[in-house]
């Protein structure tokens, strides 16, 4: 069920028998010369609507804007601050309590986010108002990926490009994956900016000149298919998990 298309006399029946909730969440960032800048809010949104659609949870309307400022050299990049960001997260997880959800799953699909709404899903369980946890999809099925990709690369590389030409493949640029895969690097390791220990690296522009890591040749519209079919099976099973769970046994457990 997606919120945003039901009228509110028709979701009281849900606020009556359901606690949980889907909030997709992603960026409005650079992935490159060949992906669009909505590429993470346009998989969030993609896997949050078709496990909504699987199980009947309830969807919210996609964050398409989050913590990218390590983005910002790049031509179109938005982003907030992110006290900003947190602060918004944390209203909004509210907002959902008002009405009777107490468990959230934040259906992720930027690095960028997590540690904010780790941080936030941490101050709304130690309040006892929520348990909102914050999952991404590639994160749920690490093999496969290992399995698909030689070089997945951690951004705009060749998993991001492969959900893209299977979701929208219409704004893929096909004719420039391999000048994306030559411009770029194929990992952090290759960057050289870690040095003895230390993460020397602040922005994306700081280890690859074009924004992307990774081969993004190797991507297709079928790895595309199996990775969404794969990451949503195991979201399913996540909330499935979430919403067995009672409510006191999600809470802080008490001093010892």
């Amino acid at each position: 069920m997606y919120l945003g298309d039901e009228a509110w006399p028709d979701l009281e029946t849900y606020f009556d028998s359901e606690s949980l909730a889907l909030v997709p969440l992603g960026s409005t960032e650079q992935h490159g010369p060949h992906l669009p800048e909505a590429t993470d809010h346009l998989i969030a949104e993609a896997f949050a609507r078709e496990v909504a659609d699987r199980t009947g949870y309830l969807c919210t309307p996609t964050v398409n804007i989050g913590v990218s400022g390590h983005h910002r050299q790049f031509h179109g990049t938005m982003w907030v601050e992110p006290p900003a960001f947190r602060s918004y997260m944390e209203s909004l997880t509210r907002n959902l309590t008002a009405h009777g959800i107490d468990r959230v799953i934040y259906v992720n699909a930027h690095g960028g986010n997590v540690p904010h709404l780790r941080e936030v899903g941490a101050r709304l369980r130690q309040d006892e108002v929520a348990y909102a946890i914050e999952w991404m999809w590639d994160e749920s099925i690490p093999d496969l990926v290992d399995e698909l990709f030689e070089q997945n690369g951690p951004h705009g590389g060749p998993k991001e490009t492969s959900m893209i030409q299977f979701l929208e493949p219409t704004l893929v640029h096909d004719d420039r994956l391999q000048d994306a895969r030559d411009e770029g690097v194929p990992s952090v390791d290759d960057a050289e900016t870690v040095k003895h220990g230390s993460r020397t690296f602040y922005d994306a522009a700081d280890n690859t000149d074009n924004g992307v890591l990774g081969d993004q040749t190797d991507a297709s519209a079928q790895k595309g298919r199996d990775l969404f079919e794969a990451a949503s099976d195991q979201l399913v099973a996540l909330c499935e998990w979430l919403d067995a769970q009672p409510f006191e046994d999600l809470l802080p457990r008490d001093h010892v």
